[in-house]
């Protein structure tokens, strides 16, 4: 399974934001996206998700071209994002923030499956609060074991750590490491913070100034480099 772009280009008003962007993520593979702020790592993300059209340039998946799709389209072809600001509804509970989930399934997939909460055990003890009054931490967990309930085939994370104390970063690798070794989900990752980033990389693209300005195995970098190329 692989997502592929080809060309892709966004705009924002009479602003090119985006320069014909060449990438592929790769089933079983952790594809990270670095670079400084404002290059535009974000409004990638956005046109992948289809929350912000694209202007121009291919999105294919397995082959198939996914075209001009608004964002509920392209989640029901399988691509869910943790968007930055997690975007869960305050004043539903976590249980609901997590049935949310269920409208990209068929009627007898809508259940929690308990491996969300062995992934995060943490939202099994508060099933019943609202999602506002979690911390910033816990919203975050809430986020991503959203996207996981609709099973997506893509996975797209942005700055996933953002905010977060250290413990809950770590669980967070960890997610998304094992997520990496059951092999069905492509995730790309938008992240800040390098060492995070550099760990569960499999593949790095560098944005600069809204285009792809490198791009390799994480193996293919001399990590001091990269990380003064990407550093804020």
């Amino acid at each position: 399974m692989m997502l592929r772009t080809e060309g892709l280009t966004l705009h924002y008003g009479g602003s090119q934001i985006l320069h014909g962007i060449e990438f592929e993520a790769k089933a079983g593979e952790v594809t990270v996206i670095m670079g400084t702020n404002g290059v535009g790592k974000t409004s990638f993300l956005k046109a992948l998700a289809g929350t912000h059209p694209r202007s121009g340039g291919t999105v294919t998946l397995d082959g198939e071209s996914l075209g001009r799709l608004p964002a509920q389209d392209m989640a029901r072809r399988g691509l869910a994002v943790v968007p930055q600001g997690r975007m869960i509804f305050p004043l539903l509970t976590v249980r609901e923030n997590l049935e949310t989930g269920f409208s990209l399934l068929p009627k007898s997939q809508r259940r929690v499956p308990d491996g969300i909460y062995d992934l995060f055990p943490v939202l099994k003890d508060m099933t019943n609060r609202r999602g506002g009054d979690l911390s910033g931490g816990q919203q975050q967990q809430l986020a991503i074991a959203r996207a996981m309930i609709m099973k997506p085939k893509v996975l797209l994370l942005d700055e996933p750590t953002e905010g977060i104390q250290p413990s809950i970063i770590q669980q967070i690798g960890r997610v998304i490491a094992w997520l990496k070794s059951e092999g069905g989900m492509a995730i790309v990752l938008v992240e800040q913070y390098f060492d995070f980033a550099h760990g569960l990389a499999d593949q790095v693209y560098v944005f600069r100034r809204g285009a792809v300005s490198a791009h390799g195995t994480k193996d293919s970098f001399d990590k001091a480099t990269l990380r003064a190329e990407v550093s804020v």
